[in-house]
């Protein structure tokens, strides 16, 4: 019998805050990534409560069903959400849930969607407050006097990330079932492939300042001054601490990988100044590796960084043109054989190679086979490499999304954001295609070129599909 725990909180506040995701993936998981914690939340649940605003707090992701999230919002007040676009089908139906069992009581909406899609949060009678953009500056008020402010509101931010407290984690959601409880290591985060547990998450930039077409980040929040080395370690050292042992680290940054000043005081402190030197996952894109690719190979070999993750999204010049990723197969191929010969070296001194976690997608509109096997092959090419595949989603917010929801080719919806990894999000894309190149079907095309080698490498892929 799966042991629940968290079903019976102490009630502290008549204020909720509402942690989205879909249900269970607290309890039971699809996969690693789904018990990931969402750092707005954190971040703003912790400014509230420094301000002596308490908040009471559950996600629908530690419940099985949406009767058990109904009877956990009776009798508050206020409900709080932070939405990304991914999450509004759930804000949507927890907002409507919340006015029937509590009638008087008011939803403040916030997050990534109510800036994207803002049209589609007024439409909707039960959000009464809707904040748009960041929020540091605007959460306390807010939250302390509803009514005092107009439906929609622009959230002001801080203008550096050093000016952010230390996320209070015990603040986030807890495991709800025994047997993810055993191994989350909460308020640390549980291991995913990337590194040995608990697995500490990090913020240290935020905001890419790329335009991707299928990106909608730089339409949310302004661009924002780096945390500070200093403080980065030093909120490591605590969680080791306060809650370690910490076992790796992820740090979220969309763009870990940019500002070379930043980078190289990294490269000095980090291996003298942290109390371990912890492996860590972060993101890079190929052009700026092939810009700087002496300072790549120093944080390769110096700092642990052992997950690379990169968005090459495609093997194909004229897609990744149609992406504005302002990337070439050229920097692709570059960041692949610079990657391929440090490990080789590594490994040949006893040390641990790194790999990449590869941002793949395809399904993209105007994508032809040709582009597909193209960046198959790529794949294929790298020597260490977990691949993370994707069919092309048309969020609000990002150019290209926008364009194919006008033309009406978008088949997501505001009562289906789908990120699962099978779903067709776009008219006209040819899914049978992509299932059978993933299949392997195709395997005599992709290979063309490859060295005999590459060749026996599995493209059989199907199973390296992740939500969008």
């Amino acid at each position: 019998m799966l042991k629940i725990f968290g079903a019976k909180e102490t009630k502290k506040s008549n204020r909720l805050w509402l942690d989205l995701g879909d249900l269970g993936d607290l309890i039971n998981p699809a996969g690693p990534h789904e018990q990931w914690q969402d750092h707005g939340l954190g971040l703003l649940r912790t400014i509230l409560h420094q301000e002596g605003v308490l908040t009471d707090m559950f996600s629908t992701r530690q419940c099985a069903t949406w009767d058990e999230v109904r009877k956990k919002m009776q009798g508050y007040d206020l409900l709080i959400m932070n939405v990304r676009s991914y999450t509004y089908p759930a804000a949507y139906r927890a907002a409507k849930l919340f006015k029937e069992v509590n009638p008087n009581g008011m939803v403040i909406a916030g997050g990534m969607h109510a800036t994207v899609a803002l049209d589609e949060m007024l439409a909707v009678p039960e959000f009464d407050r809707i904040c748009q953009g960041p929020g540091e500056k605007t959460i306390v008020d807010l939250v302390k006097d509803p009514k005092s402010f107009p439906r929609v509101t622009l959230g002001v931010g801080t203008k550096s990330m050093d000016e952010w407290p230390m996320i209070d984690r015990t603040l986030w959601p807890k495991p709800n079932s025994w047997k993810l409880n055993r191994k989350f290591n909460w308020p640390l985060e549980p291991e995913c492939g990337w590194g040995p547990p608990g697995v500490a998450t990090m913020l240290t930039s935020r905001v890419c300042p790329w335009q991707c077409v299928f990106c909608n980040e730089s339409s949310y929040i302004p661009n924002m001054q780096r945390r500070s080395v200093d403080l980065v370690i030093e909120e490591l050292n605590m969680l080791d601490e306060k809650h370690g042992p910490v076992g790796s680290i992820v740090i979220h940054d969309s763009m870990f990988f940019q500002n070379p000043t930043w980078l190289k005081e990294w490269i000095e402190k980090y291996p003298r100044n942290a109390r371990k030197l912890w492996p860590y996952w972060a993101a890079a894109r190929a052009d700026t590796v092939r810009q700087w690719p002496d300072l790549f190979e120093a944080l390769l070999r110096e700092t642990n960084w052992t997950t690379v993750s990169i968005g090459f999204e495609s093997g194909s010049d004229r897609v990744l043109k149609i992406l504005n990723k302002e990337c070439t197969e050229e920097d692709n191929y570059f960041t692949i054989d610079l990657l391929n010969k440090i490990g080789d070296d590594l490994e040949r001194q006893g040390k641990k190679a790194p790999v990449f976690w590869s941002n793949i997608m395809l399904g993209i509109p105007g994508e032809q086979p040709e582009d597909a096997f193209k960046t198959l092959r790529m794949i294929k090419y790298m020597r260490r490499v977990m691949p993370s595949i994707s069919f092309y989603a048309p969020y609000p917010g990002s150019a290209l999304g926008n364009q194919l929801i006008a033309e009406g080719k978008s088949m997501m919806s505001k009562d289906n954001y789908h990120r699962f990894p099978d779903d067709e999000k776009v008219k006209g894309v040819d899914y049978k295609f992509y299932r059978e190149l993933l299949a392997g079907k195709f395997d005599d095309e992709v290979n063309k070129g490859l060295p005999e080698l590459i060749k026996q490498r599995s493209s059989a892929l199907a199973g390296s599909l992740i939500k969008a």
